[in-house]
C-alpha cells in the first residue's frame, strides 16, 4: 500500500483497528470523484433501506463504459459489512492508483463501495469469532435477507440494481471480497474461484492453468500464500479439503452463468485486522495486474464462451462432487488436539498455534453433471407470470412479446414430485428433489405473453431459471407454488355415484384401480383416495394442476 498524506488518509489509516462506517465511505469516493478525472462515482440503483447503491468506476482514458477492447473488473464489497476488509482495502487501492496515475489502459476497474449499505448502518458487534475492527455492520440487510443467496431470487433491491448493474458492465472478471469463519491456520488468505467444472473450457482452462497459479504465486510473492477457502472433510482441515459448489444463489456462481472468472476471496477471521485489509488489498491488485496482463486472452475467452452457450443444446442443471478424484495441495496449519471443555465439562476442539505444519493435504475439487437437460428451441412464459418476466428482463435476456392471441403446440411439465425444507432458508421453502413428467398440449396464449429464444448468450441463466428441476431455479425459489394448488374438488357422497358410473364404463380404469389397490394396503383402505384416483381421470379434473407455467417450444 502506498503511503499517503494526512489529508488523503482512509479511517482505517488513522485507526488500524477501525473501519470505514457508510458516511466515510461515500464522502472518500466523491473526494476521489472531484479529484480525478479519471474516476466516476455513480448511483445504480435502490436498496432496501432506502439510500442509494454506488458505483465507483477508474478508466485511464476517462471512458466510464465497458467496451468489447478492454476487460471490465468489478470488485464487490460488503455483502457482509460485518466482513469490512475490502471496503477499506478498495478505499486505499483507488487512492493509490489515481494518484500514482498507474491505471491499466486495457481494464476499466469497477467497485461497489458497499453493497449492503443496509447492514453497513447497522453498526455494532455481531462475529464473535472475529478479532476486529473495534465496530462494524450486519450480515442481513434491512429485510434480515443474506444478500450472497439473493442472486436468482432477487428479493432485495440491492439485487436487483447489482444485478441491473451487472448486465451494464458485463464483467470477465469479479471478486467478491469476504471474511472466513471456522477453522484456525496459518493463511491470511484464502479464496474459491467459480466452480471450474461449470465453465466453458476456454474460460476455465486459463482460470486452472494460467491465471491461478500466477495469481497464486504474486500473492505468495507478497507474504500472503493462498490455500482454497477451507471447507473441511471433517473437523480439522488436515483431514483435507473440499472444492465450494456455488451454485447461481451466490455471487460467483450467478456470475458464471455468464461465462464471467469469478473469486470469492476470504482473509481468516482471527488475524490481525490491519492483515487481512493488507492482504485484501494485495489480492485486489494482484488480480487487476493479471487483467491488464493477459486482457486480450481473457477478452477473447469470454467471447468465445459466450459463442458456445448460445449455440449448447445440452445444459447441466446441478452439480455432485467426484470423490474418485482427488489432488493434493500444501496447507499452512496448526496442530488439532482435544481437551475437556471448561463449560460442558465434555471433549472439545482446539488449535495449538505453538506447533505450526507444513503439509499436502487431499483437495477434492472435480464436480460432474448431477441432471442435465436439452434445451428446446424456446420456452413461452404467459405474462401473468409478471415477477419472474422482470427477472429475465433484468439480466439481460431478450423477450419477444406475442403480437396475436395465439394457439400453440409445446411441451407442458407437471410436476410429480418435490420435497420441501421443513423451515425457512431466506424465507422460502425451497424445493429440492423435483420431478417431473411431460405432456404434449395444444395451449392458449395471448397478446402479450412472452416468447424466450434459446439462441442468447444468457441461454445459462435461461435453462438454469426456468427448468424446474434446476438448483437454483425460480420453481425451488417458489416463484410458482400457486400451480400446487388444486382450485376445485369433489363431494365424495354426490361423486360415489359418478365414479361407479365411470369404471363400469371404463374397463382400462377399473384394471388400474384394481392393480393400484393390489398393491397398495393403505390405498386399498382409504376410500377417498380411491374416488380421487377416478376423478384425476375425469374431465372435471383441472388440467393446470400442478402444470408448471413455463412452457416448451421444440
Amino acid at each position: 500500500m502506498a503511503q499517503s498524506n494526512a489529508s488523503m488518509l482512509t479511517p482505517f489509516e488513522h485507526n488500524s483497528n477501525q473501519t470505514a462506517t457508510y458516511a466515510q465511505i461515500i464522502s472518500w469516493y466523491q473526494q476521489l470523484d472531484r479529484q480525478y478525472e479519471q474516476a466516476k462515482l455513480v448511483e445504480i440503483g435502490k436498496t432496501d433501506i432506502g439510500k442509494p447503491l454506488h458505483l465507483f468506476l477508474v478508466s485511464a482514458d476517462k471512458q466510464f463504459t465497458s467496451r468489447p477492447d478492454r476487460v471490465t473488473l468489478l470488485i464487490n464489497n460488503g455483502i457482509h459489512p460485518g466482513e469490512p476488509e475490502g471496503i477499506d482495502a478498495c478505499m486505499m487501492l483507488a487512492r493509490d492508483l489515481l494518484r500514482a496515475n498507474k491505471l491499466p489502459k486495457n481494464v476499466l476497474l469497477a467497485i461497489v463501495p458497499v453493497y449492503n449499505v443496509d447492514g453497513c448502518l447497522n453498526r455494532g458487534v455481531s462475529r464473535v469469532n472475529q478479532n476486529g475492527p473495534e465496530s462494524y455492520g450486519f450480515r442481513g440487510n434491512a429485510r434480515n435477507l443474506n444478500l450472497n443467496r439473493d442472486y436468482i431470487k432477487a428479493e432485495a433491491e440491492n439485487t436487483r440494481s447489482f444485478q441491473s448493474m451487472y448486465q451494464s458492465l458485463k464483467p470477465q472478471v469479479f471478486i467478491d471480497n469476504h471474511t472466513s469463519d471456522g477453522a484456525d491456520y496459518q493463511h491470511v488468505l484464502t479464496y474459491f474461484s467459480t466452480q471450474k467444472d461449470k465453465l466453458h473450457p476456454a474460460v476455465s482452462g486459463y482460470m486452472v492453468q494460467t491465471f491461478m497459479p500466477e495469481l497464486d504465486k504474486r500473492l505468495t510473492a507478497q507474504g500472503f500464500p493462498p490455500a482454497p477457502y477451507v471447507n473441511n472433510f471433517s473437523d480439522t482441515p488436515e483431514s483435507g479439503l473440499l472444492g465450494f459448489n456455488d451454485s447461481p444463489r451466490y455471487s460467483t456462481g450467478y456470475a458464471a452463468l455468464f461465462n464471467c472468472l469469478g473469486f470469492t476471496l476470504e482473509t481468516h477471521m482471527w488475524k490481525a485486522y490491519p492483515d487481512r485489509v493488507k492482504a485484501s488489498y494485495v489480492f485486489d491488485e494482484a488480480v487487476l495486474r493479471l487483467c491488464e496482463q493477459d486482457a486480450q486472452t481473457i477478452l477473447a475467452n469470454k467471447q468465445q464462451a459466450d459463442k458456445a452457450v448460445r449455440e449448447q443444446t445440452t445444459f447441466p442443471l446441478s452439480y455432485k462432487l467426484d470423490r474418485t478424484k482427488t489432488d493434493s495441495i500444501t496447507f499452512l496449519g496448526y496442530a488439532a488436539a482435544y481437551k475437556p471443555s471448561e463449560v460442558s465439562g465434555l471433549k472439545r476442539l482446539y488449535y495449538d498455534r505453538a506447533k505450526p505444519f507444513t503439509k499436502r493435504i487431499p483437495y477434492l475439487n472435480t464436480f460432474v453433471v448431477d441432471a442435465q437437460v436439452d434445451k428446446p428451441g424456446a420456452y413461452v412464459i404467459p405474462q401473468a407470470w409478471a415477477e419472474v418476466i422482470a427477472h429475465l428482463k433484468r439480466n439481460g435476456v431478450q423477450l419477444q412479446g406475442l403480437t396475436n392471441d395465439t394457439t400453440m403446440a409445446v411441451s407442458a411439465y407437471y410436476v410429480t414430485d418435490f420435497k420441501s425444507a421443513q423451515r425457512p432458508f431466506e424465507g422460502h421453502y425451497v424445493h429440492t428433489g423435483v420431478k417431473v413428467r411431460t405432456e404434449p398440449q395444444s395451449i392458449q396464449f395471448y397478446k402479450g405473453d412472452y416468447l424466450v429464444k434459446t439462441n442468447q448468450a444468457a441461454n445459462r441463466f435461461i435453462v438454469e431459471t426456468l427448468e424446474p428441476q434446476g438448483v437454483d431455479s425460480f420453481f425451488a425459489w417458489n416463484f410458482f407454488d400457486s400451480i400446487l394448488d388444486q382450485k376445485e374438488y369433489f363431494s365424495d357422497y354426490i361423486f360415489e355415484d359418478t365414479a361407479a358410473d365411470i369404471v363400469k364404463k371404463n374397463p382400462a380404469l377399473r384394471k388400474q384401480l384394481d392393480e393400484k389397490r393390489a398393491a397398495d394396503k393403505a390405498f386399498a383402505e382409504n376410500a377417498d383416495a380411491q374416488l380421487d384416483f377416478i376423478y384425476r381421470q375425469t374431465p372435471y379434473y383441472e388440467k393446470t394442476h400442478n402444470r408448471y407455467p413455463v412452457y416448451r417450444v421444440n
